[in-house]
């Protein structure tokens, strides 16, 4: 059986990281997914990422028992299922952290940052945890849904980072060295361009990583973005791939069909899905989902701009028409024979099947699409067995056509 040896380093360093948050050497600050992490490690700040712990719920299957705290709190079930499996399991005080890292609960933050470049929910969220800890919170709030970003873009948001820096240096202690923050933004530069080396492996005939299997080996990007750590990390399985391929091995054999995943992940359903493709011979090549943490915009002699730039134009945070590009790009790029569409019911902003776009890219790319339904964490959203019939139909329906043609 096929297995990335690197697993195992990965998840040494990612419970060495959780207990960083409760060892008391370093404030904690909590960051969204694709927010200011830099900005916060230069001012000496451990880095927490609440989306990682929705995640985590997910993964576990462990949302569906705190979603209810929060809907008791007047949250509805049809909001970001991250913010309120997070806010329940908060509330009832109890948390797959425990189980797995040995933390006693939510690291305490000293301070909250958020960036709306993904959704407005995240500040509503971040905002209560704010409100029960009694810390400072702040907030990048960058120009959304762009065809291009533009230079006026770029300047705003500096501006919005730079209103960040008083209230890093009066909870840190720390006066604001630029110095640093190059340093940590060159670690993040480089961190992130191993990982787009990891995810291009699967451009290859027999893929050495899946779609599946990155949503596994993004743990350190999201989390441990601008530390050695990362970059060692990815070094490391970036070597172990690349072996792969040059030895001919990988997750599947000549695949029949290569698919591309669009949307979140049905983090409770991860290793029934990857098996569910893999058996019909198809492979789970790329996805929208884990190209979220490439930032090759980063440059280390221009920090505060390319920054900016780097968390503006964000796939997420772009225009139809900017996605439909990207997307056409990703499909030469990985000989995709197919698209996938998760249309999450509770993160209406990572859903991309509502407006036509599946239809209207088919058209101009030629490449068939099929949408499914589900959640990330909310199980309840999701027909397993209705999906199974979808997911192989579709495939032999493209595997039918490559026959014709």
């Amino acid at each position: 059986m096929y297995k990335i040896q690197s697993t195992e380093k990965m998840k040494r360093i990612m419970g060495e990281y959780f207990l960083s948050l409760e060892s008391g050497e370093k404030k904690v600050a909590w960051c969204t997914s694709v927010g200011p992490a830099e900005l916060l490690r230069s001012f000496g700040f451990e880095v927490y990422f609440p989306e990682n712990h929705g995640a985590l719920l997910g993964a576990t299957r462990t949302a569906m028992d705190y979603i209810p705290e929060a809907i008791k709190c007047g949250y509805s079930g049809h909001v970001c299922s991250y913010t309120t499996s997070d806010i329940g399991s908060y509330l009832k005080g109890d948390t797959p952290l425990k189980t797995h890292y040995g933390l006693q609960g939510h690291p305490k933050p000293d301070i909250i940052a958020y960036n709306t470049n993904q959704c407005r929910e995240v500040e509503d969220w971040f905002t209560f945890f704010a409100n029960e800890f009694k810390c400072p919170i702040v907030g990048i709030h960058p120009p959304r849904h762009l065809d291009e970003i533009t230079q006026d873009e770029i300047d705003l948001v500096v501006k919005q980072f730079k209103k960040i820096i008083p209230v890093c240096e009066e909870v840190s202690g720390n006066k604001f060295n630029e110095d640093k923050f190059k340093e940590v933004v060159k670690r993040s530069k480089d961190a992130t361009l191993l990982w787009q080396k990891v995810l291009r492996t699967s451009s290859a005939d027999t893929p050495p990583i899946s779609f599946f299997d990155g949503t596994i080996h993004m743990g350190p990007i999201v989390v441990l973005r601008g530390t050695e750590t990362a970059i060692d990390y990815y070094s490391t399985l970036l070597n172990e791939l690349e072996e792969n391929i040059a030895n001919g091995q990988g997750f599947i054999k000549n695949p029949r069909t290569r698919i591309f995943w669009e949307g979140m992940p049905i983090w409770g359903k991860i290793r029934m899905m990857s098996d569910l493709f893999t058996s019909n011979g198809a492979a789970v090549v790329a996805s929208t989902y884990c190209s979220s943490w490439i930032f090759d915009k980063f440059d280390e002699n221009d920090p505060w701009e390319s920054t900016a730039r780097a968390y503006t134009e964000i796939f997420i945070n772009r225009s139809e028409k900017a996605k439909m590009k990207m997307l056409s790009d990703w499909f030469k790029e990985y000989n995709i024979d197919g698209i996938v569409y998760h249309d999450t019911k509770t993160c209406f902003n990572n859903s991309n099947a509502k407006f036509g776009m599946p239809q209207r890219l088919k058209e101009s790319s030629g490449i068939p699409a099929l949408v499914i339904e589900g959640d990330l964490c909310d199980l309840r959203f999701f027909s397993e067995g209705q999906s199974i019939t979808k997911i192989e139909t579709f495939l032999e329906q493209i595997e039918e056509s490559k026959v014709y043609n």
